[in-house]
């Protein structure tokens, strides 16, 4: 079967909250783990589905490697837009996908654990997650993938619009680093952005500092080279990383690339680099797990 004939759409149950998602789950083979995959500002979770080429699907080539993929719609898009108008805060909506993730979790084989994977401004709510993880043995946490984020904006850059036509260079980049077709096939995943996604733009870059302190899983942040929503002088390049704990974090860069990495012709090679990525948290995850020390007796 092919892979992208194994994604299939579903609503979880976040507390209440139905979450729309998209999965893609590897076929006759327990997953390795679960890529927890978070869209950006203005999107939707189909952004990883491949929506111009199948070329660009996360969800294909990850099954196809023996990995579940959950895309999720985050609060406030998909079915959860009439029941969170305003959307949530960072926070919020970062125990809401937790939430949604542990419903997944009672019903589906979930592997060695999770792997965060993330775009923009779904690259903030990773963060959260990733720094205030629960303890949870049964559901772990592997590494966190972050594509399109940065700490500090370029002037001006927050102020522009999300759509298609005023912020194609913020958005985008040249057109000619994405497939025929994908700005027809990308206005399916545009979805309006809610209210309270607005309200803490301004306090980014202090908060990236203090969640990236708080991160104990390795950390890989990929920016294009066409990437224009963030200040990336080489002080700035260098702060990303030293914001984690000494050796958690390295920076990496898509060549030919813009800020929707996962919609461009440099998909395939970023998300190849993802996932060996993943590859090496659940090797770091083993080793770490192999070498901790035994529970003291009662």
């Amino acid at each position: 079967m092919r892979g992208e004939l194994r994604t299939r759409s579903l609503v979880l149950d976040a507390g209440g909250i139905p979450l729309s998602a998209l999965v893609a789950e590897p076929e006759d083979r327990t997953p390795k783990a679960v890529v927890l995959a978070i869209h950006g500002r203005g999107m939707r979770a189909a952004y990883f589905a491949g929506p111009a080429h199948p070329d660009t699907s996360l969800l294909t080539l990850a099954a196809d490697l023996g990995y579940t993929v959950l895309a999720i719609d985050r609060p406030g898009h998909g079915a959860s837009a009439h029941r969170l108008p305003h959307g949530q805060l960072i926070a919020d909506q970062a125990a809401t996908l937790h939430a949604a993730l542990t419903d997944y979790a009672r019903a589906h084989p979930t592997g060695a654990g999770v792997q965060l994977l993330a775009h923009s401004f779904g690259g903030k709510i990773a963060l959260n997650l990733a720094a205030h993880w629960p303890a949870d043995a049964r559901l772990p946490l592997l590494g966190c993938d972050i594509s399109g984020l940065a700490q500090h904006y370029a002037p001006g850059a927050w102020e522009r619009p999300d759509d298609l036509a005023g912020g194609g260079r913020l958005n985008w980049g040249p057109l000619g680093l994405y497939p025929p077709g994908t700005f027809h096939a990308a206005r399916a995943l545009l979805t309006p952005v809610p209210a309270l996604e607005s309200r803490e733009l301004a306090t980014w870059p202090a908060r990236y500092s203090h969640l990236a302190a708080r991160v104990r899983v390795p950390v890989r942040l990929t920016l294009a080279d066409h990437e224009h929503w963030w200040r990336l002088e080489e002080d700035d390049r260098a702060a990303l990383t030293a914001a984690f704990p000494p050796g958690l974090a390295h920076l990496a860069t898509a060549r030919r690339a813009g800020h929707n990495l996962s919609l461009g012709h440099a998909a395939r090679p970023y998300h190849l680099r993802a996932l060996a990525f993943t590859d090496d948290c659940l090797a770091h995850h083993a080793e770490t797990a192999r070498t901790a020390p035994a529970p003291a007796a009662a």
